[in-house]
């Protein structure tokens, strides 16, 4: 776990805006939903730690970031591993501050015959879909609850409500992101903490291929992080519980 692309360590806040100082960590977010809701975030004035296991990606974030006048602190962390996790936390609370805002955005799609699929692909997959978001949110709620404040949104897809051929991995580990998504609302809730789910469609995204489909028609990662925004812009008095979103057209 390592501070990449050879900025220096900063405070400086982006520009104003309704998250203007709040630090925002963003797991998967070197790219696709995870970097477009990273911008969308540092354009409500939020300070932005990214987190990826690929440093080369992350170093491109980075990049991309700042040529549209974006601070950010990426840190290269695989969110399976506790000990990576919490050296990450820890990194970012030394560097930026307590997390105020946390997006499990990190996700990974292996598809096929459930009978066809190895141990290993399913522990990949239900290892990066939902024991990330257990560990990271587990290291960044302590603090949360200390300071009654807080939100964490986890990104789940559609496949976490419907069944699909060929889905058997993916869908049981959105399926199992969704239980324990509403489980953390309600522990957290009496702290002052809001937990929210967004769960879209097909994204254009290298994600998953999309052969035979029409890609303008599939959703863009701006759309999620429209309404990542959305959820974190609400009242103090109340919270989107869950976002369900689908394109207008069906591709």
């Amino acid at each position: 776990m390592q501070n990449q692309a050879g900025q220096p360590h900063h405070r400086a806040h982006q520009e104003e805006g309704p998250l203007n100082g709040a630090v925002a960590l963003i797991t998967g977010g070197s790219r696709g939903i995870g970097l477009a809701i990273a911008r969308r975030l540092g354009a409500l004035g939020a300070r932005l730690a990214l987190c990826s296991r690929g440093a080369e990606h992350l170093q491109a974030a980075a990049k991309d970031l700042a040529d549209s006048g974006l601070k950010s602190f990426p840190v290269v962390a695989d969110v399976t591993r506790a000990v990576e996790v919490s050296a990450m936390v820890e990194h970012i609370g030394g560097q930026l501050g307590p997390v105020d805002i946390l997006i499990n955005s990190a996700g990974i799609g292996i598809f096929g015959a459930f009978h066809e699929r190895s141990e290993a692909e399913w522990d990949t997959v239900l290892n990066t879909n939902l024991k990330s978001v257990f560990l990271v949110s587990r290291a960044v709620a302590p603090e949360m609850i200390r300071r009654r404040r807080g939100h964490i949104v986890n990104i789940s897809s559609l496949a976490g409500k419907s069944a699909f051929p060929n889905g058997g991995l993916y869908c049981a580990s959105k399926w199992g992101l969704m239980g324990l998504g509403n489980c953390m609302a309600e522990e957290l809730r009496v702290h002052g903490i809001r937990v929210s789910t967004v769960s879209p469609g097909s994204v254009a995204t290298d994600f998953s291929p999309h052969s035979g489909r029409d890609l303008d028609k599939l959703l863009q990662p701006d759309d999620v992080a429209h309404a990542v925004a959305m959820i974190l812009t609400e009242g103090p008095r109340s919270f989107i519980s869950e976002v369900l979103l689908r394109p207008v057209q069906k591709s």
